[in-house]
């Protein structure tokens, strides 16, 4: 597998032509149509990255199309990586603006010794790369879900709106992505035109299975979110249970202390205690009082 830089499209004009030496090209916008032109490639769509907003993939008669949309994995809600890609039987074409895709390469050519003798493998390797350290970020939601959990616990539940919302947003975010990465799979497994090998195919189902496995993870975590957020909700409510209980305790209580000051407040003539009734209207009320947290206590009220 070679690969052919847009801005060294010149250098390679006579290889390329070589049919049985499948190239990747990578270019801009810019470069683009000269890349798919050495290629062999017509394509009457419009090249526009600021138009791709999903992972997909279409099947036309002379090249496979598709777009990738890969969150940035310190900004998931942010700006995304924008790629197009082409593919027929002899050399695939990678437009990126970027040069996201070539650290990509860069990355796999490290780590591998064989890093694409063919496309089947290359592509393999390639949507590997851009996925391979996504289940270490699930990990990272794990334990910024548990840590919630155990705050929410503990009553420490100042701000866990704020914490939970962006988690569950990015999390959605990602099991989406994830479905996109797992259907792309499936169509290139296909292998509707016939561009790929019978025997390499094989490939683009472990693609599959790997999103398949990020999105379960995915959606597993955002079930986790939403038993943490109910198990906050159920704190919020008991806090807020106990203190209606506490003011119906006070209001109980000095329910009847409010009837008997208004009741000795009235100015009755023939009322017995109306000239010395001051002491007793506090022994009665001290009274009162003492009764009324004797029997919440004996309730469990207080």
């Amino acid at each position: 597998m070679r690969y052919v830089l847009g801005e060294t499209l010149q250098e390679y004009q006579e290889e390329i032509m070589e049919k049985d030496r499948p190239s990747v090209f990578l270019a801009t916008s810019q470069t683009a149509r000269d890349c798919l032109e050495q290629a062999g490639m017509q394509y009457e769509g419009e090249i526009n990255l600021k138009d791709v907003g999903f992972c997909k993939m279409e099947t036309q008669q002379e090249c496979l199309a598709g777009s990738l949309c890969i969150p940035k994995l310190l900004d998931i809600l942010g700006e995304r990586y924008k790629i197009l890609f082409f593919i027929n039987r002899h050399h695939i074409v990678i437009v990126d603006d970027d040069e996201f895709s070539y650290r990509l390469i860069r990355r796999i050519k490290r780590k591998k010794t064989r890093q694409g003798e063919s496309k089947e493998k290359f592509i393999y390797n390639f949507m590997l790369e851009f996925i391979s350290r996504d289940l270490e970020l699930l990990g990272h939601y794990e334990k910024r879900i548990m840590d919630l959990e155990e705050g929410v616990m503990d009553g420490k539940i100042q701000g866990f709106q704020n914490a939970i919302m962006p988690i569950r947003r990015e999390l959605l975010t990602l099991r989406s992505y994830y479905d996109e990465i797992m259907d792309m799979g499936k169509q290139l497994e296909e292998n509707e035109n016939g561009f790929f090998a019978k025997k390499q195919v094989k490939y683009f189902g472990v693609i599959s299975d790997r999103a398949d496995r990020l999105m379960s993870k995915a959606s597993q975590l955002l079930e986790y979110a939403q038993q943490v957020r109910d198990a906050y909700k159920a704190q919020v409510d008991a806090q807020q249970n106990n203190n209606m209980q506490f003011l119906t305790v006070i209001s109980t209580i000095f329910f009847p202390l409010t009837f008997i000051t208004s009741w000795y407040g009235m100015n009755f003539h023939n009322m017995p205690e109306l000239k010395h009734g001051y002491p007793g209207v506090i022994i009665l009320s001290v009274v009162v009082m003492i009764t009324c947290i004797i029997i919440f206590k004996r309730k469990k009220m207080l």
